[in-house]
């Protein structure tokens, strides 16, 4: 196949994306808009300077300039205009279905309402669906590196709002804050019928992935790269059939791997595990959905039945109905017939 046809082939090829921050879609240029529109004093000067300061070489670095860009979003527009800019770029990647993380603790700490937060992103998912075609479904992340006490006073303010999340997560800084940490917190989660998801294996160890999975009980293991340095762990996480939420460009600018022809994604498949590709942090890792894509293929030389393996699992590794599953794979199968 060549990286024409490749390119062409994974354009228009129907595919899920289930690790995304919407707070980490938050372009330059929005960011302006929005400082300006709320006459906040941002430390940056031009859009350039905003793009520069996107460099970082390892997690904590990144998470600062983060942290501060997320302090533009103030009002419930604010979250709607994030979140449809997000949806819009992402439809335009044959994107069909979301499942999109975020963090409430960044802008309760700030003061700014949960009602707010959620009041703008939900709005936006349901113009998404109504105006693009893309379906979704909302995940609350508890920021681990605060203490579970802070976790649960968020999970207990998100309580008005549970129509709209349809489960909780896990990540901000990972090493040092393993996820027994969060045990309990996460206990309560299922409790109250959400589903449980968990940053896990990115920067931190193995150990991190089999307490996630042991005492946290999580449905999907965002990341997960380095569950491959544990044989019975590769183990575990197939025969659970377990979905892996992989972002390469992210795992690049994060120096989790340092060339992505070294990614182990395609090892993970050949293991038997359900990878899926995806963006995390868009603005800040240089790519959206498809450019992942694009890039790891030709990375890995991807065969187009691999990519359509991995598009396969995008869906089966959703929370959409089995119905609608199906109807994913079908039209992943005429697109591959084309080709």
């Amino acid at each position: 196949m060549t990286a024409f046809d490749r390119d062409a082939f994974i354009a228009g090829l129907p595919k899920a994306e289930l690790h995304l921050h919407l707070e980490g879609s938050l372009e330059p240029e929005l960011m302006f808009a929005l400082a300006q529109r709320n006459k906040i004093a941002i430390p940056f000067n031009t859009v350039e300077e905003v793009r520069a300061a996107y460099s970082f070489s390892n997690l904590q670095d990144f998470l600062d300039i983060y942290y501060q860009g997320a302090g533009v979003l103030q009002t419930e527009q604010d979250f709607y205009d994030l979140t449809m800019a997000y949806l819009t770029r992402v439809a335009a990647d044959a994107c069909r279905h979301v499942e999109v993380f975020f963090d409430p603790q960044t802008h309760t700490d700030r003061g700014i309402e949960m009602g707010v937060v959620i009041g703008g992103i939900a709005r936006a998912l349901a113009d998404g669906q109504s105006q693009l075609g893309v379906t979704s479904k909302l995940i609350l992340c508890f920021l681990r590196h605060l203490d579970e006490d802070a976790a649960f006073a968020t999970l207990e303010a998100a309580e008005p709002y549970l129509e709209h999340i349809f489960g909780v997560g896990l990540d901000s800084s990972e090493v040092g804050h393993p996820p027994s940490k969060f045990a309990r917190v996460f206990e309560a989660a299922r409790a109250k019928g959400l589903h449980l998801f968990a940053h896990a294996g990115e920067e931190g160890p193995p150990a991190y992935v089999w307490e996630a999975l042991d005492l946290l009980k999580i449905d999907r293991i965002d990341h997960g790269n380095r569950a491959l340095e544990d044989e019975a762990l590769v183990a575990r996480i197939a025969k659970d059939g377990l979905t892996l939420t992989v972002c390469p460009l992210s795992n690049l600018s994060l120096c989790v791997v340092h060339d992505l022809t070294q990614h182990p994604l395609r090892a993970m498949l050949e293991k038997g595990l359900k990878a899926t590709i995806n963006s995390d942090d868009p603005a800040y890792f240089g790519g959206y959905l498809n450019a992942n894509w694009h890039a790891i293929a030709k990375a890995l030389d991807l065969s187009k039945q691999e990519l359509v393996t991995l598009a396969h699992n995008s869906f089966a590794g959703s929370y959409l109905t089995p119905t609608e599953k199906q109807a994913h794979a079908e039209a992943i199968e005429a697109w591959a017939e084309r080709f």
